[in-house]
């Protein structure tokens, strides 16, 4: 019989959706978990709210103070769906009360704030994951399976992107997004770009960038404020390996819907990759006879896990909330094996540095060590 583990869950916007549609579908897919998710309390910006989502996302209770929910001492585990500014006192009151803790990326608004939020957790030893969702497509292992084998030769270069349109329009007005402190689309958008390619290829140890305001101001409720952040960062990164790799978030992206792409040059093939299409992966490999050579198209089947949790045939199609349910099924499985989950806090404060150092490279010019 599976042991009930109580979740709290912080914010009823599209990520809590999803957060709450994995909790609920996880064990439908991944049948051997140890562990049976239970909706218990979600918490909004205040009691209405917070009655409503427990109505429509299947809650059994509901509150209008994040507080309260973490303190419940039924809760098992902290879910973590609001602004990055709030990251920082929900996750440092969940690990005060000994819970697990999964928080939405980026880490938190800045570096200060989210060294302290490492801190805390390593000092508690405490179980954390960070949302970077996009990990867990079964190409990615793929890919990094391709690279890790040397079957594309030394690799030569890296090229990756995250572009969107939901910023284009200037009606939109000021919120948490534009703020000083959300960090603007290299935060946003950035973090997933940075957080593919240092799974794939290690870290980066020094960046130069520069980035551009397109809106300059929001209607901030009826007066027009001045926008401090970045609609669009391209910089340059060197990994730790001496590889040179060239990246681009850009939130303002017109006609963009979900181009978050990266290509990896090696010198013996090559293999690209786009979430428009995440059940794809393009390899190329030189070994053939020129008459051969192209890319070709492998299609995400069962042979790619967990694929085969969801649907025994290929060509079938996983999509965004699926690559959630199986994010969640890896927190449990850690949960269970008493093991860190990845990304944790510490990955996700490596990402933030990486942030920091492109942000400071951007107001200084000039290249910055991420150090």
């Amino acid at each position: 019989m599976k042991k009930i583990l109580n979740i709290g869950l912080i914010g009823s916007g599209f990520m809590g959706k999803a957060h709450a549609n994995a909790f609920r579908n996880v064990s439908s897919f991944f049948n051997d978990l140890k562990f049976e998710p239970v909706l218990h309390t979600i918490a909004d910006a205040n009691k209405k709210l917070g009655e409503r989502a427990k109505m429509n996302l299947g809650f059994q209770n509901s509150t209008g103070d994040w507080r309260e929910l973490i303190d419940n001492p039924d809760i098992d585990l902290v879910s973590i769906t609001s602004p990055n500014t709030l990251h920082e006192p929900m996750a440092l009151r969940a690990i005060q009360k000994n819970k697990i803790v999964y928080c939405e990326k980026p880490l938190s608004h800045d570096l200060k704030s989210a060294k302290k939020m490492l801190l805390a957790a390593k000092k508690n030893n405490t179980l954390t994951l960070v949302g970077y969702n996009y990990l867990r497509s079964p190409m990615i292992n793929l890919a990094k399976e391709i690279i890790d084998s040397g079957e594309i030769g030394e690799i030569w270069g890296f090229r990756g992107i995250h572009a969107e349109n939901y910023m284009t329009d200037p009606k939109i007005p000021h919120s948490f997004r534009t703020d000083i402190k959300g960090g603007g689309a290299l935060n946003d958008i950035g973090s997933h770009i940075l957080s593919i390619a240092r799974y794939l290829l290690g870290p980066l140890r020094e960046v130069i960038g520069q980035s551009e305001t397109f809106i300059k101001n929001r209607k901030d409720k009826t007066v027009s404020k001045k926008v401090k952040i970045d609609d669009r960062t391209i910089f340059l990164g060197k990994f730790s390996s001496g590889l040179l790799g060239s990246f681009e978030a850009c939130w303002a992206s017109t006609g963009q819907k979900m181009n978050l792409s990266y290509e990896i040059i090696g010198s013996k093939g090559s293999i690209k990759f786009s979430y428009e299409r995440l059940n794809e992966l393009h390899f190329y490999s030189s070994k053939y006879k020129k008459k051969f050579h192209g890319y070709s198209k492998i299609e995400a089947g069962p042979e790619h896990y967990p694929y085969g949790n969801f649907c025994p045939a290929a060509g079938h199609q996983l999509g965004f909330n699926d690559l959630k349910i199986i994010e969640v099924a890896h927190l449990l499985e850690c949960y269970e094996k008493k093991i860190d989950a990845s990304p944790g806090f510490e990955e996700a404060f490596e990402i933030q540095k990486t942030l920091d150092a492109i942000h400071k490279s951007c107001k200084e010019k000039k290249w910055i060590k991420v150090d």
